[in-house]
Protein backbone atom coordinates (compact mmCIF):
# COMPACT_ATOMS: atom_id res chain seq x y z
CA UNK A 1 0.00 0.00 0.00
CA UNK A 2 1.17 3.69 -0.92
CA UNK A 3 1.85 5.59 2.08
CA UNK A 4 -0.49 8.92 2.03
CA UNK A 5 0.44 12.05 3.42
CA UNK A 6 -2.91 13.74 3.35
CA UNK A 7 -6.07 12.27 4.38
CA UNK A 8 -9.80 12.68 4.70
CA UNK A 9 -11.35 12.85 8.18
CA UNK A 10 -14.87 11.93 8.60
CA UNK A 11 -16.46 12.99 12.17
CA UNK A 12 -19.98 12.57 12.72
CA UNK A 13 -21.44 14.59 15.36
CA UNK A 14 -25.37 14.76 17.08
CA UNK A 15 -26.21 18.31 16.02
CA UNK A 16 -25.09 20.78 13.18
CA UNK A 17 -23.90 23.00 16.05
CA UNK A 18 -21.58 20.86 17.31
CA UNK A 19 -19.95 20.03 13.69
CA UNK A 20 -20.31 23.79 12.93
CA UNK A 21 -17.54 24.25 16.72
CA UNK A 22 -15.62 21.20 15.86
CA UNK A 23 -14.96 22.31 12.18
CA UNK A 24 -14.39 26.43 14.04
CA UNK A 25 -11.81 24.62 15.94
CA UNK A 26 -10.29 22.05 13.57
CA UNK A 27 -10.14 25.72 11.00
CA UNK A 28 -8.30 28.10 13.36
CA UNK A 29 -6.36 26.11 14.99
CA UNK A 30 -4.76 25.21 11.42
CA UNK A 31 -5.05 21.40 11.95
CA UNK A 32 -6.95 21.19 8.73
CA UNK A 33 -7.15 23.05 5.52
CA UNK A 34 -10.99 22.85 4.64
CA UNK A 35 -13.95 21.17 6.48
CA UNK A 36 -17.18 20.72 4.98
CA UNK A 37 -20.45 19.81 6.78
CA UNK A 38 -23.43 17.96 5.81
CA UNK A 39 -26.03 18.79 7.56
CA UNK A 40 -28.36 15.88 8.21
CA UNK A 41 -27.25 12.18 7.59
CA UNK A 42 -29.24 9.92 8.77
CA UNK A 43 -27.20 7.01 10.53
CA UNK A 44 -28.31 3.27 11.79
CA UNK A 45 -25.74 1.83 14.04
CA UNK A 46 -25.09 -0.73 17.04
CA UNK A 47 -24.81 1.16 20.60
CA UNK A 48 -24.73 -1.07 23.46
CA UNK A 49 -26.24 -3.86 22.23
CA UNK A 50 -29.30 -2.60 19.87
CA UNK A 51 -29.26 -1.12 16.64
CA UNK A 52 -29.87 3.03 17.03
CA UNK A 53 -31.12 5.43 14.38
CA UNK A 54 -29.67 9.00 14.59
CA UNK A 55 -29.90 12.07 12.95
CA UNK A 56 -26.72 13.61 12.62
CA UNK A 57 -24.40 15.80 10.87
CA UNK A 58 -21.04 14.45 8.83
CA UNK A 59 -17.44 16.54 8.62
CA UNK A 60 -15.40 15.61 5.94
CA UNK A 61 -12.05 17.23 6.90
CA UNK A 62 -9.12 17.68 4.76
CA UNK A 63 -5.65 17.74 5.90
CA UNK A 64 -1.80 16.05 6.26
CA UNK A 65 -1.89 12.32 8.00
CA UNK A 66 0.96 13.30 10.22
CA UNK A 67 -1.65 15.72 11.88
CA UNK A 68 -4.51 12.93 12.50
CA UNK A 69 -3.35 11.61 16.17
CA UNK A 70 -3.84 15.67 17.03
CA UNK A 71 -6.79 15.78 15.89
CA UNK A 72 -8.12 13.19 17.46
CA UNK A 73 -7.56 14.32 20.72
CA UNK A 74 -8.58 17.99 20.09
CA UNK A 75 -12.32 16.11 18.73
CA UNK A 76 -12.66 13.88 21.56
CA UNK A 77 -11.76 16.91 23.98
CA UNK A 78 -14.87 18.50 23.13
CA UNK A 79 -17.21 15.68 21.10
CA UNK A 80 -20.52 14.75 23.12
CA UNK A 81 -20.40 11.28 22.08
CA UNK A 82 -19.04 9.19 24.57
CA UNK A 83 -17.01 7.09 21.03
CA UNK A 84 -17.04 9.65 18.89
CA UNK A 85 -16.47 8.46 14.75
CA UNK A 86 -13.00 10.01 13.69
CA UNK A 87 -12.24 8.21 10.94
CA UNK A 88 -9.42 9.10 8.56
CA UNK A 89 -9.05 7.51 4.69
CA UNK A 90 -5.91 8.21 2.53
CA UNK A 91 -5.67 10.55 -0.44
CA UNK A 92 -4.06 7.88 -2.79
CA UNK A 93 -4.27 11.02 -5.48
CA UNK A 94 -5.43 14.13 -6.60
CA UNK A 95 -5.04 17.61 -7.73
CA UNK A 96 -1.69 18.14 -7.24
CA UNK A 97 -2.54 22.20 -6.76
CA UNK A 98 -4.87 21.34 -4.41
CA UNK A 99 -2.68 18.67 -2.21
CA UNK A 100 -0.18 21.69 -1.93
CA UNK A 101 -2.85 23.67 -0.83
CA UNK A 102 -3.64 21.30 2.04
CA UNK A 103 0.26 21.19 3.04
CA UNK A 104 0.42 24.81 2.84
CA UNK A 105 -2.52 25.74 4.58
CA UNK A 106 -1.47 22.95 7.41
CA UNK A 107 1.92 23.91 8.00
Amino acid sequence: MVESSHVVILITTGSYEEAQKIADMLVSQRRVACVNIVSEVDSLFWWQGKVEAAKESLLVVKTRAELFPEIVNLVKGIHSYEVPEIIALPIVDGNADYLAWISEETA
